[in-house]
């Protein structure tokens, strides 16, 4: 098969400064896109500021005969994240991938963690994805074309102490992509999300010294490339870490039906067995897939 090229298709990768974003944005280069390098610039619990890494990485796509453009702005700014798309489309009139990838930590357990940390890392990651993924909506519905990739995590998925606020959040965009995925179909508007596994400023002290250098953000890039391609899926979530990748994605049991006359926590308790048996399980890839099975276990019923 052919290479994956992105000649004359216009990125924006946000939180592309360093780390994953950075690899993003140069790979994207390589392959003859042409790419907004968004970075605020702060530190990893999201404060300070400036463009100077997004202006680096700027520098080598032009080193390596790309074209690119350097933005400051924060994701949760609406009037920054309006600039970004603005600047895109004046200097290439089209926008055809958003990564959205910029996020911040501010890890705590749950009873230190003050309401204004939580808020914040809800801003960034989950905000931080909604008003991109805004702002260029339309603009790829009405060129019926466009391929998003957001970022969650492991505790999204899963859950981690100290990081209900991150969790919150990385779950968050996952339902924002789901929906995405299905609203962007009939514009030929592909949304999925990646799930990185690597040794960035925001694993630093969570992943043992002795694994880093096995989880380069380079390994992860492949996966994202592939989501952003022509030939990308919808609606999935990548997990990719140190060159290994899968699938993620919600099963229900298949339940049972208990009826519905003098129905009780009793009868919950005592076919919970049944209820969380895994032999029938199935994925749910939409809301009306698990009306439906309900509808099935009732007229089976």
């Amino acid at each position: 098969m052919a290479d994956i090229r992105f000649d004359d298709k216009v990125a924006i990768v946000t939180g592309a400064g360093g780390g994953l974003g950075r690899q993003h944005a140069l790979e994207l280069a390589r392959r003859g896109a042409k790419v907004v390098v968004n970075d605020l610039g702060g530190s990893v619990d999201g404060s300070g500021g400036g463009s100077d890494a997004a202006k680096a990485v700027v520098e080598e796509i032009k080193a390596l005969g790309g074209q690119a453009i350097a933005n400051g702005s924060s994701v949760t700014d609406d009037a920054g994240v309006a600039r970004m798309v603005q600047d895109a489309m004046a200097a290439w009139g089209r926008i055809d991938i958003l990564i959205a990838n910029a996020g911040i930590l501010r890890d705590k357990s749950f009873t230190k963690m003050e309401l204004a940390d939580f808020q914040l890392v809800v801003d960034v990651h989950l905000m931080g994805t909604v008003k991109p993924a805004k702002a260029v909506w339309d603009i790829m519905r009405q060129q019926n074309y466009g391929r998003i990739v957001v970022t969650t995590s492991a505790t999204g998925l899963y859950g981690n102490f100290g990081q209900s606020n991150y969790g919150a959040a990385k779950a968050g965009v996952l339902g924002v992509m789901r929906s995405l995925s299905i609203e962007g179909q009939k514009n030929n508007v592909h949304v999925n999300a990646i799930c990185p596994v690597a040794a960035t400023r925001m694993t630093e002290g969570v992943i043992p010294p002795e694994l880093l250098s096995k989880l380069n953000p380079e390994f992860v890039t492949p996966g994202v490339i592939h989501l952003v391609s022509e030939g990308a899926p919808t609606g999935t979530i990548l997990v990719a870490g140190a060159g290994v990748f899968s699938l993620a994605t919600v099963y229900e049991t298949g339940g049972v039906y208990l009826g519905e006359g003098g129905l009780s926590a009793e009868e919950v308790r005592d076919n919970w067995d049944k209820i969380a048996d895994p032999t029938a399980q199935q994925p749910m890839n939409q809301a009306l897939d698990q009306i439906a099975k309900i509808i099935g276990k009732l007229q089976g019923g």
